[in-house]
């Protein structure tokens, strides 16, 4: 005798994607952030205290994408 699971119950709380990305979408204009203005540019001579690890440096180096 073959058995079959029942059917699971759906509740309220189980979404599919498609409408979760649907109630983002309706939600989206309701959670508008101000525009904050942009930072200042600081000069590299102000900018003091920051420490790179040689490792650090040389996997950057190392990317042809960043160092070369």
């Amino acid at each position: 005798m073959t058995t079959y699971p029942a059917p699971r119950e759906r509740h309220e709380s189980e979404l599919s994607l498609a409408q979760l990305c649907g109630d983002g979408a309706r939600m989206a204009p309701h959670w508008v952030s101000p525009v904050s203005p942009a930072p200042a540019p600081v000069s590299p001579a102000l900018i003091h205290g920051v420490v790179i690890p040689a490792a650090s440096a040389r996997l950057i180096a190392a990317t042809a994408e960043y160092g070369g």
